[in-house]
């Protein structure tokens, strides 16, 4: 199991199997603000769906597709982040995470960031990760810009939330330009 140190209160450790009830408890207690900017919290109403998405997630990793982890916060479970969509001729993914309620605004996502994008850029040899968010989305982009990433443009009507469309931004980041 893969695991990367973010600072003395977080780490970040390849989802396994035995992470399902608490990752699925984290989700279903953020359900509702979840939901606003990730439409598969639908789709995801019982532990089980929530094994399941660990099981492909590590099938993905073996098959170098991509990569999911828990955001651990002082030894709890509080979110996801990960790479997917992986792109092996052009050497670039793209960066997904979400966080349950109780662990917004301790900069988690931010520091989990930077250790993701290092060890992709050093141990995975990417080239270029990219952040994309829905438009409307405000706190999820100030991440990427946080951590340096440009703007290279919005894709309209690209995503599909509770029945409308929505636009999407995309940030990427290179890694020559990578500071951290």
């Amino acid at each position: 199991m893969l695991e990367l140190p973010v600072n003395e209160a977080v780490v970040l450790r390849q989802l396994q199997p035995e992470h399902a009830p608490a990752l699925y408890n984290q989700l279903d207690h953020s359900r509702k603000s979840l939901r606003r900017f990730l439409p598969w919290v639908d789709y995801n109403t019982q532990q089980e769906h929530t094994l399941r998405f660990i099981e492909m997630m590590l099938r993905k990793a073996e098959d170098r597709e991509a990569i999911a982890m828990g955001i651990w916060y002082q030894g709890e479970l509080g979110g996801v982040i990960d790479l997917h969509g992986w792109d092996h001729q052009l050497e670039k993914a793209e960066i997904g995470y979400w966080l349950g309620e109780d662990f917004r605004g301790k900069g988690l996502v931010v520091n989990a960031c930077k250790a993701l994008i290092s060890f992709a850029f050093e141990s995975l040899r990417l080239n270029k990760l990219e952040i994309r968010f829905a438009l409307q989305n405000t706190s999820s982009a100030q991440i990427p810009i946080r951590l340096g990433f440009t703007k290279e443009g919005i894709l309209r009507h690209s995503a599909k939330l509770h029945g409308q469309y929505v636009d999407t931004v995309v940030m990427g980041i290179l890694k020559q330009d990578w500071k951290y």
